[in-house]
């Protein structure tokens, strides 16, 4: 059966866009993908998403945007699109038991933070732990905490946190950095930042009584020497992985693997869009890719009428 919209993944963008195809009657198809609703669904504490004044919880706020893309007719299934064919008309996808055409696709599959995959590190996102500094730094006002990562994401994040925090501590496993010079200057000019380096993290402990981080567990790389860390709050900056593998040779993606689009949310392929973090490395907020999930959705529209079979 031939669909004329088919929108892989959920989240933000892909409710977004399912949100606006299915009132403009196009009956669009969701693939929810392996982690329905996105990152928003591991975060607690929603308080910059606008028209929840006293803020929202991450997974609620996803589950709103579901129902909402539901009542107007989107056919939202479980599972994930495991192969696509953009070389024939009408696409071809494959979900591991079933085909499907589509004549256009809106690919809404976005970006995994790079973790650790230490202890503690799964149990206490959300809780002390974050991977966004922008999304979670006002959670963090005069307290000490923790990035973690050498490149110039960790020392963005170090610095914007320092507008909240008392004091930031970067936490390298090198004494070199991947950080220009120019992010790293401005890190080790301000005075609220510190630098351990030769330090890795093996452990994020909790209190006994309460799901909350207390402390890191850091190994000097040099003299192997193993200390705990009190801090109030962490946040894991070593970079994004979009999830775009099985669009490689397809799709134009830059050297990391985003997306790349041009006139609002199309990509290379004519009637493939891209919404979300899946191609966006710099903003990477819900309010944002709800935006290009809008965009992609009009984009599909008009591509439709104008290229009417």
């Amino acid at each position: 059966m031939s669909h004329k919209v088919v929108i892989i993944g959920s989240g933000p963008a892909g409710y977004t866009a399912a949100l606006y195809t299915s009132r403009a009657d196009l009956a669009p198809v969701m693939y929810e993908g392996l982690q329905p609703g996105g990152q928003l669904t591991i975060t607690t504490d929603v308080e910059n998403f606008p028209g929840f004044p006293e803020g929202v919880i991450g997974p609620d706020l996803m589950e709103r945007m579901k129902q909402q893309a539901a009542r107007f007719g989107t056919d939202v299934r479980p599972g994930y699109i495991k192969s696509v064919d953009f070389s024939k008309r009408p696409f071809v996808l494959n979900d591991g038991k079933n085909e499907l055409e589509a004549d256009t696709v809106i690919v809404s599959t976005g970006a995994t933070a790079r973790l650790l995959g230490i202890p503690g590190e799964d149990h206490l996102m959300g809780y002390g732990v974050s991977a966004c500094a922008t999304c979670d730094a006002a959670f963090f006002r005069d307290v000490h905490v923790a990035v973690i990562g050498g490149g110039d994401s960790a020392m963005e994040e170090a610095d914007y946190l320092t507008k909240f925090a008392s004091k930031v501590s970067i936490i390298h496993r090198r004494e070199e950095f991947r950080a220009s010079q120019i992010m790293l200057r401005r890190a080790k000019d301000n005075p609220k930042i510190e630098f351990l380096v030769n330090t890795v993290t093996e452990e994020m402990l909790t209190h006994d009584d309460k799901r909350r981080l207390r402390g890191l567990k850091l190994r000097n790389t040099v003299s192997d020497e193993v200390t705990e860390m009190p801090i109030d709050g962490c946040f894991v900056a070593i970079g994004h992985k979009p999830n775009t593998e099985i669009f490689k040779g397809q799709l134009e993606m830059d050297e990391v693997g985003y997306l790349q689009v041009h006139d609002g949310t199309h990509t290379n392929v004519e009637g493939v869009f891209a919404a979300g973090d899946v191609a966006d490395a710099e903003y990477r907020q819900a309010i944002t890719a709800a935006g290009t999930g809008c965009m992609a959705a009009l984009d599909a529209e008009r591509w439709l009428a104008n290229n009417k079979s």
